[in-house]
């Protein structure tokens, strides 16, 4: 069985505080990708898919990714990533002008700020030791 997506489109809604867009899995897919970029050295007990064990881990990687979603709505982009990486853009002949605000960048991952601290807050990003 495959692993399970990180947040369903009725936490989307719920996180959002409006019905989710028509896309909202497809977008809530993306987000998920990033959250996997940005747990590359993370360490948490998951069962034989590969989906966490731990509620407080699920929870947070729900959160993360719901944040990511918003991040990315919020500057235009549709889960491509390729939103609000420029102030201005011409095409032929190209011309690109200064980056635009860029947030968290971990992993090569353009992580919302919200993301990184639900992520931050859950142990599951470098830095935290835990005892075990």
């Amino acid at each position: 069985m495959a692993r399970q997506p990180y947040a369903t489109p009725e936490q989307l809604a719920a996180w959002l505080g409006r019905p989710a867009p028509a896309d909202a899995e497809r977008l809530l897919a993306r987000a998920g990708e990033d959250i996997d970029s940005a747990l590359l050295t993370a360490v948490y007990a998951v069962d034989e898919d590969g989906d966490p064990l731990d509620p407080d881990v699920r929870a947070a990687l729900s959160s993360a990714t719901c944040a990511q979603v918003e991040y990315q709505l919020a500057a235009g982009d549709d889960g491509t990533g390729a939103a609000g990486q420029w102030d201005s853009v011409s095409i032929g002949p190209v011309s690109l002008s200064g980056r635009g605000r860029r947030a968290t960048a971990t992993a090569g991952v353009d992580l919302a700020p919200r993301a990184e601290r639900a992520l931050r807050r859950a142990g599951l990003t470098p830095g935290r030791v835990f005892p075990w």
